[in-house]
C-alpha cells in the first residue's frame, strides 16, 4: 500500500530550508560600510554540527546546518537542516533529510535549557538478502539541558515522541555538542 505525501509537512521543511539558505546567502553579502538602523545580523550566530562514524561494514555521515537569533541574553530561537546517510553492509542503506525548529533558554550563563521540533524524511532501502524500502516521516520533539561554556554547549537531549521499534532513533535520550559563533 502506497504512503500518502503530507503537503503541509512538505511546505514547512522547504520554507525552513529556503529561510535558513537565505540568511546564509543574505549574511555573507553584506557589506562592512552598510550602516543598519537594526541590530538584527549582531544578533544572529551561526553553527551545527558535523558527524562521521565509520566501522567495520557501517558508515554514518551527517551534516546537520543551524542558526539561532539571541532575542535577548536569555532566550534565543532559530532553524537548523540535518541530512544524514547510513550504510550498513549486507543490510541496509538510509538517507534521512529535513528540518527542526530550535529555541534555548540560559537562566544562567552556564546553563542551556533547549527544545527543538525536527521533521526529517526517512528512506530505507534494503541491500542484499534484505530486499525491502520504506519511506516516511518522522517527528521529535526534544527537550534538552546541559552545561554551557562560551560557544560550546555540551548536554543531553530526550525525545519526548519516542516509540520504540518505529521512527528514525534506536533511543529516545541523545548526548549532544552544540556550537554557534
Amino acid at each position: 500500500m502506497a504512503k500518502k505525501h503530507n503537503p503541509v509537512v512538505s511546505n514547512l521543511i522547504l520554507a525552513t530550508l529556503f529561510a535558513f539558505f537565505s540568511i546564509q546567502l543574505s549574511a555573507q553579502n553584506q557589506n562592512p560600510d552598510f550602516k543598519s538602523n537594526s541590530d538584527f545580523w549582531q544578533n544572529v550566530q551561526f553553527g551545527g554540527g558535523l558527524g562521521l562514524s565509520i566501522g567495520s561494514g557501517y558508515t554514518d555521515i551527517s551534516v546537520a546546518p543551524s542558526a539561532i537569533y539571541n532575542v535577548n541574553e536569555y532566550f534565543a530561537v532559530g532553524l537548523g537542516a540535518q541530512y544524514t546517510y547510513v550504510k550498513v553492509r549486507n543490510s541496509y542503506n538510509s538517507n534521512l533529510y529535513g528540518g527542526s525548529l530550535i529555541t534555548l533558554f540560559n537562566p544562567i550563563p552556564e546553563i542551556q535549557l533547549s527544545a527543538e521540533l525536527e521533521q526529517l524524511r526517512v528512506n530505507l532501502k534494503g541491500v542484499g538478502n534484505n530486499n525491502f524500502s520504506d519511506n516516511f516521516w518522522n517527528t521529535g520533539l526534544f527537550l534538552g539541558a546541559g552545561y554551557r561554556s562560551g560557544n560550546v554547549t555540551i548536554g543531553a537531549r530526550y525525545n519526548v515522541l519516542y516509540k520504540e521499534n518505529k521512527g528514525a532513533y534506536s533511543d529516545a535520550f541523545m548526548p549532544f555538542v552544540r556550537f554557534y559563533f
